[in-house]
């Protein structure tokens, strides 16, 4: 793992990494906004479905999976994501996608400990979530906070991570992070946010890229042997 990581496109990086590859992605759904990303043409689960050789769905939202169901899509599952030793499903993947969702989780440690059943030594486990360290959101939560009531967050959202909490997060349970990398306003939240935001976003993140928008761990296990370059 380089010493500095770089910075990525976040869904530019995970497609990458799926291309071609069996793929298992957590989440599936982006409840409660599925039938919106269906319709605006940004669900991530469709995206992936044309580029992964074989594609599963996790997620713990039945309407959400109910919703996807009807528009075709295969091989889902209804999860809790930490109790993941009650799915019904033996199989191991290329490549897990745990995208946006470890921050929604009140006990990550359960959550990796299970994910652990449908890895392999060469499964690539790609986590991505919000920068602790975010520039943009610091700047928002300082000008509209409402003196700390107002916090620029997702509803559901539990904690934050940084490089060196996720980075230990993931060791404390027989991971290793095998590439780290900050990522930078996507396509997926851009044309949403306000031009000033994208502009002081664009400013801070040329000074140190260590205040973009997320970051990402590609993991495997401890025991694993080191998979094809990406």
């Amino acid at each position: 793992m380089a010493s500095s990581p770089d910075i990525v496109q976040r869904l530019d990086l995970i497609e990458k990494l799926c291309k071609g590859r069996s793929v298992l992605h957590l989440g599936c759904t982006n409840w409660p906004y599925t039938k919106e990303a269906i319709d605006g043409g940004s669900l991530l689960h469709f995206r992936l479905a044309e580029i992964a050789s074989e594609l599963y769905g996790f997620d713990f939202d039945e309407e959400g999976i109910e919703i996807l169901r009807a528009a075709g899509t295969k091989n889902l599952y209804r999860a809790d994501l930490e109790s993941l030793g009650s799915v019904d499903l033996e199989r191991r993947f290329d490549v897990i996608v745990a995208g946006e969702m470890i921050e929604h989780l009140t006990n990550p440690g359960l959550f990796l400990r299970g994910i652990k059943r449908f890895m392999d030594a060469d499964t690539r486990l790609v986590i991505t979530t919000v920068n602790a360290y975010c520039g943009m959101r610091f700047v928002q939560y300082a000008l509209r906070g409402r003196g700390g009531v107002a916090e620029p967050v997702h509803p559901d959202h539990v904690a934050y991570y940084s490089y060196r909490t996720l980075k230990l997060a993931v060791e404390k349970e027989g991971f290793e992070v095998e590439d780290f990398y900050f990522y930078d306003l996507g396509r997926e939240h851009r044309p949403h946010n306000r031009k000033v935001y994208n502009l002081v976003n664009d400013i801070l993140v040329a000074i140190s890229k260590q205040l973009s928008d997320g970051v990402i761990a590609v993991c495997r296990t401890a025991e694993g042997s080191a998979g094809p370059d990406v």
